[in-house]
């Protein structure tokens, strides 16, 4: 089974913010892909379904960001199941304009709290990411700290940019699930790069 891990925080005052673009995401699959609806399962919100004969199961943590790496502990009692070929984590960068994703075959956690619990969990810095720009288009640094930003709402014309951008977005997910993440990279790291050019 492969694992789609949307990042976000639970809770109205948190849907709109720059922290829970992972969970835009996630939406949008499980609407494209017309998943079965969204159930709660422990500490988490999922949804499953097959996308060109694989299984895939989308993952909402209810816990805050920086515990969202408890919610893989089913996936890593499986035998079968490896974090670097069945799980692609979705996630806020803000060292990423809006306007621009990426995605890695594996990394540091750069200073993201979800992501250092993720790799707290699984233990290795070795599975797939999705980043989405949201380093906002002022000069912030020096003014607002890291959180205030990203638990800050998008502004308008921001908040478009990502929107627009969600499609290619689940287009390099589904690339994932069927060719493995090198094939996402190849795809979409080079058309990202040829269309800001």
């Amino acid at each position: 089974m492969k694992v789609i891990l949307g990042l976000g925080n639970p809770g109205a005052e948190y849907a709109e913010t720059r922290h829970n673009v992972g969970w835009w995401v996630v939406d949008h699959l499980a609407d494209v892909w017309h998943f079965e609806p969204w159930r709660k399962d422990g500490k988490a919100r999922v949804t499953s379904g097959t996308v060109g004969g694989t299984r895939v199961r989308l993952v909402k943590p209810l816990t805050y960001m920086n515990l969202s790496g408890e919610v893989l502990h089913p996936y890593l009692r499986r035998e079968s199941w490896n974090p670097s070929t069945d799980l692609l984590v979705v996630v806020d960068e803000v060292a990423l304009p809006v306007g621009r994703f990426r995605l890695r075959a594996q990394g540091s956690a750069g200073g993201h709290n979800g992501l250092k619990s993720v790799e707290s969990h699984l233990g290795t810095r070795e599975y797939p990411r999705l980043r989405i720009g949201v380093e906002p288009s002022h000069d912030w640094r020096g003014k607002k700290s890291l959180s205030d930003v990203v638990l800050g709402p998008f502004g308008r014309g921001e908040r478009a940019e990502i929107e627009a951008l969600v499609p290619a977005m689940g287009e390099a997910c589904e690339t994932w699930v069927r060719d493995g993440i090198l094939a996402a990279m190849n795809k979409f790291n080079t058309r990202e790069a040829r269309d800001t050019e």
